[in-house]
């Protein structure tokens, strides 16, 4: 089955992070890839010595990525060098790379047919902005077993993986404490 978890509502890496601690109870073995992240989120420290049967990867930069034109000049100011800003259409070879490799180690882990759920964390961002491409993914979905729940998670979900999906939440946002500008805090958003 593949689930997808997507909107521009706060929930979706907590949502597949509750699905693997499940499945983990159930005897699952669970393998996490985040991409777009690095070892920085306040879940890494304790999803690492969790459990034996959990496998937790990041492909991804302390850094976070957006088109030209997209970003106002008030984030632009506030994120400062911690943005990456790319014209549209030609994202940062540095960034495909890694995404590249993250994804290949993910079909690594899908080809050894040892997890019962897969989590691909913010895969539909890397897809948004062109980092991995469309025939790349479907060609992923096709190896999935089918006693292996593959769970993708982003922003931005295509169309095209909305239509081939089992299962589709969409995080909505109604009202978010950030536009009063109140900050991430530790464990609870990052």
């Amino acid at each position: 089955m593949l689930q997808v978890y997507t909107g521009n509502g706060k929930g979706k890496t907590t949502a597949a992070i509750g699905l693997a601690i499940r499945a983990l109870g159930a005897g699952r073995k669970v393998y996490i890839m985040q991409f777009m992240k690095s070892l920085a989120y306040s879940e890494q420290k304790v999803l690492q010595e969790f459990s034996p049967e959990l496998t937790l990867r990041t492909s991804g930069k302390p850094f976070f990525i957006a088109e030209e034109e997209t970003l106002s000049n008030e984030l632009q100011d506030k994120f400062g060098d911690a943005v990456v800003i790319f014209p549209k259409g030609k994202p940062p070879q540095d960034y495909i790379e890694l995404i590249n490799a993250g994804f290949e180690e993910v079909k690594r882990a899908i080809s050894s047919k040892k997890y019962g759920l897969v989590i691909l964390d913010e895969l539909n961002v890397a897809l948004h902005f062109g980092l991995i491409g469309r025939t790349a993914v479907e060609e992923l979905l096709k190896m999935v077993p089918e006693d292996t729940e593959l769970v993708l998670t982003g922003r931005g979900a295509p169309d095209w993986l909305i239509e081939r999906a089992d299962l589709v939440t969409d995080m909505k946002e109604v009202k978010h404490y950030y536009t009063k500008g109140v900050e991430a805090r530790k464990g609870i958003e990052c």
